[in-house]
């Protein structure tokens, strides 16, 4: 009895479409049930084994589109929390009938080969829906390495349908934490006030992407670099009002305190080096060496970045109203996107691709197609594009969450937030329940 509810708790929280690059693996079908079968709305052309971006596409544009591929259901719209609430109730009941195995830290596989632990992976891999429950046993075959290709991507790892350490550790987290992650998701969505539109920007923080959607799917889906654990980026939400071509960077107080007055002790060319100029509280240019750097405090001056490759924001800014004073931007670092550990700014999110992203968000003026934008940044000359119609774009941070096609999701909780939030709302929670039992009396 046991076994079936497990197969049927699994049927239910399967994951559909299977995310991974699947170059070499094999067709979908043979590893998972039907029910895990990308859905007939989904375009041929969208599946991972098929997706292959023009010869001529830049770089920035591949990882776009290979990222569009994964899936074109959004991370957050108006049924997420109903959706979230829906998987915790079905990962309470498969906590109650013992969860999922754990695999053993010495557990070795090999494509080809018969482990020891091989028929444990399979069920693990069933009870959470990524593997087809027929497959219970056999050798680590081509069928197992898909299976554990879809839970990678599902989990934010490489597609590589090897058990890698992070696999492995993602794996044997125990079901109690994952409830623990919906949960803390759970409870951001509900305390949010989005105003969703018919096109909407999302970044989901701990993801590192960023999805423009519009009419309920996503059309754009990018890389992006968010805010250090000791610098993170906030949650919010708000309108695209701007998009600023050739931006220059006006450099925060706190980073011309701790950095860029650290360097100009150690190197009096730095901010000549940098194109940056220094400005006093009217906006007048003064002369660097004219400024105390040495002191632990902010000097009363505005370091300003001119426009140009050397410049942190790149080419395009895109500006949002927030009492944050963050915003999304280009970076002259387009490499870093190239890495799978995204967390690297002071607190704006860096966008991969962001000239396509702007050409999205202006599509209702015409004269500003991609071509156009291309040729603004190319004279050099800073622009400010004021948008007709506001964007709604919201900063979010889930670490799980299934989207509408019933794929689940989890990734890390790299700012430690999700405990933090519990604690803080069991506390809440305590209060009121002791204030209920002691209601305040008038004389």
């Amino acid at each position: 009895m046991q076994k079936v509810t497990l197969v049927v708790v699994a049927t239910m929280l399967a994951a559909l479409p299977a995310f991974a690059q699947t170059t070499g693996a094999p067709n979908p079908t043979a590893a998972v049930p039907p029910h895990h079968a990308l859905p007939a709305a989904v375009p041929a052309a969208t599946q991972p084994s098929q997706a292959k971006p023009a010869a001529s596409a830049s770089v920035a544009e591949t990882r776009s589109a290979a990222a569009l591929a994964l899936s074109r259901e959004p991370t957050y719209d108006q049924g997420s929390a109903q959706r979230i609430r829906d998987v915790v109730k079905g990962y309470s009941d498969l906590a109650a009938r013992g969860g999922w195995p754990t695999i053993p830290a010495d557990a070795k596989f090999a494509l080809g080969v018969q482990g020891a632990n091989d028929d444990l992976l399979r069920k693990r891999l069933i009870i959470t829906g990524d593997l087809a429950a027929d497959k219970a046993a056999g050798a680590y075959d081509e069928v197992l390495a898909y299976a554990v290709k879809h839970f990678q991507t599902r989990h934010g790892l490489a597609a590589t349908g090897t058990v890698t350490p992070r696999t492995l550790a993602a794996l044997n987290v125990p079901v109690q934490k994952r409830i623990k992650q919906l949960e803390a998701s759970l409870e951001r969505l509900d305390q949010m006030d989005f105003q969703f539109g018919q096109r909407y920007v999302v970044v989901n923080i701990p993801a590192t992407f960023a999805e423009a959607v519009e009419d309920d799917k996503v059309v754009r889906r990018y890389r992006v670099i968010v805010g250090k654990t000791e610098k993170p980026s906030p949650t919010l939400t708000s309108e695209i009002t701007d998009v600023i071509l050739n931006p220059t960077w006006t450099v925060p107080s706190s980073i011309t305190k701790t950095e860029i007055a650290a360097h100009m002790r150690k190197d009096p060319a730095y901010l000549s080096r940098m194109h940056m100029d220094v400005l006093d509280a009217h906006d007048n240019p003064i002369d660097p060496h004219s400024v105390d750097w040495s002191g632990d405090h902010a000097p009363n001056i505005t370091v300003r970045q001119q426009s140009g490759a050397w410049n942190a924001l790149g080419a395009v800014k895109i500006d949002m109203p927030n009492s944050y004073s963050v915003y999304m931007h280009d970076t002259n670092q387009h490499s870093l996107f190239n890495d799978d550990y995204r967390f690297d700014s002071h607190g704006c999110s860096r966008v991969d691709n962001v000239r396509d992203l702007a050409a999205w968000l202006l599509k209702d003026q015409p004269q500003w197609t991609r071509a156009a934008i291309d040729a603004a940044i190319a004279t050099g000359q800073r622009q400010d594009v004021r948008m007709l119609k506001k964007v709604p774009v919201a900063w979010i941070y889930l670490t799980a969450w299934m989207t509408k096609d019933r794929t689940i999701q989890f990734r890390n909780d790299v700012y430690d937030q999700d405990q933090q939030l519990l604690e803080a709302t069991a506390e809440e929670a305590a209060f009121f329940n002791k204030a209920a039992e002691h209601p305040l009396t008038t004389q």
